[in-house]
């Protein structure tokens, strides 16, 4: 019982309260996500249109994305991460509805497109939140659950969409945009606006020195090292992403339904709800680098056995593979991430992060239907793999880089950070503002 208790304690324990309300925001978000688990699938079937066209639409979502996380983490940093946020979210909803609706081909691409960036800016407000109310010594912990969270609601969300569905797909939009305006309306009344310290000059920059430092993207995008950790993420996302895209597709091709990819799929999340909560223990003392080379290779072999897979047994242990290595690499991706971020461009570095899962959506679905009906699933998958074996090499031979610009933040802000973790711990009680709750713990 100890040892239970200790290992909740250690892996739940201390964390501040406002991160548990980011927790349930998450939660109630991710139960409803049915519209892009299901929408290749909405697409082909209910909107009938071909593969490559379906794909295209899924990717404006990918490139509206790629427009929404660049304003959403300028807002962050100048509006605020709270109103940055529920605008976002509130939108969000009101556009889930218009897509459900939405009857013509032209309709329908455009207001994915406008879905894609009201969505997508929700996503660096959000993280800046996170990154500021946690101290850094317990974010790797603080993202190990949030990623937790995600794939509990997403594997319910996965294993009733399908059901939703066969009900009517219109209830699939319906209840996704009630389950995102009740997650902005917790947020709405639990949190209050981060106050974020004024900063001493960041160091320099590769081709730029801290006098000419100013604070705006400029600064992100001259930030080399950074910029390396976003590009290869890049091609991880490409991998990645073909599970919501070129995934349901080849499935369809061997006669298997939507309910059985939403059953296969949500196998990703069931083994991410029983596993994540232990994966801070086993990358204790791992570098960050190893850590996601590792993880690389592992996703990469999860995918590519997709290649030999015609039945939903097959499919269901290439996804038990490849999910061992999202489950490695997500906690590592946004503690690395973390890292890398001056306190006081959290907001724009968030954004330009989650701009590299933008891109990765625009491209995915594109490329990958492409691939899959020009050059077939063999192609498609072992390409996956091989994907995987580059990304690794890169972190492998980028690790070093990194770890000396973490390094000179970390010189640069433990006084910052140490205002950021006492004055961000925010609930709607003044009193309780430095308050942190080991105790509070999500039940199981």
């Amino acid at each position: 019982m100890r040892t239970i208790r200790g290992w909740v304690h250690e892996t739940a324990g201390g964390l501040p309260r406002t991160f548990w309300y980011i927790w349930a925001n998450t939660l109630i978000n991710r139960v409803g996500s049915f519209v892009i688990i299901l929408l290749a699938i909405y697409l082909t079937q209910e909107r009938h249109l071909s593969p490559t066209y379906a794909g295209f639409v899924i990717g404006l979502w990918g490139a509206g994305g790629a427009v929404g996380t660049l304003l959403g983490g300028v807002l962050a940093d100048r509006w605020g991460r709270k109103k940055t946020f529920l605008t976002a979210l509130y939108s969000a909803a009101a556009m889930m509805l218009i897509v459900g609706f939405a009857r013509g081909t032209v309709e329908i691409t455009l207001s994915v497109l406008a879905l894609g960036v009201v969505s997508e800016a929700a996503r660096p407000a959000l993280s800046a939140l996170m990154i500021d109310v946690v101290p850094a010594k317990d974010r790797l912990r603080a993202f190990s659950l949030n990623y937790w969270v995600i794939n509990l609601g997403f594997a319910f969300a996965a294993t009733t969409a399908g059901l939703v569905a066969g009900i009517d797909y219109r209830l699939l939009f319906a209840i996704d945009a009630t389950t995102t305006v009740a997650a902005a309306t917790l947020i709405a009344v639990t949190v209050r606006e981060p106050v974020r310290p004024k900063l001493r000059p960041a160091p320099a920059t590769a081709g730029t020195s801290a006098r000419q430092r100013t604070p705006g993207l400029r600064t992100v995008f001259a930030d080399k090292v950074f910029l390396g950790f976003v590009g290869v993420n890049v091609l991880t996302a490409l991998v990645f992403m073909q599970h919501i895209s070129t995934l349901p597709m080849t499935m369809a091709r061997d006669g298997l339904s939507a309910s059985t990819y939403g059953t296969v799929i949500a196998l990703n999340g069931v083994l991410i709800v029983i596993g994540q909560l232990f994966v801070p223990r086993l990358l204790k003392g791992l570098g960050r680098a190893t850590a996601l080379a590792t993880a690389a290779v592992i996703m990469g072999i999860g995918f590519g056995l997709n290649a030999f897979a015609h039945t939903a047994w097959f499919y269901a242990a290439a996804v038990g593979i490849w999910t061992l290595g999202e489950m490695l690499n997500a906690p590592s991706n946004s503690a690395t991430n973390a890292e890398l971020s001056p306190a006081d461009l959290r907001g724009r570095y968030q954004g330009v992060f989650s701009l590299s899962w933008s891109a990765a959506s625009f491209l995915a679905p594109i490329t990958g239907a492409a691939v899959l009906q020009y050059a077939g699933d063999a192609a498609l998958w072992l390409g996956c793999l091989g994907v995987g074996c580059l990304v690794a090499v890169i972190h492998v031979l980028a690790g070093p880089a990194r770890e000396r610009r973490a390094a000179e933040l970390r010189e640069l802000t433990p006084t910052a950070e140490a205002a950021l973790t006492e004055d961000t711990t925010f609930t709607t009680e003044p009193e309780l503002l430095d308050e942190r709750t080991p105790a509070l713990v999500p039940r199981r």
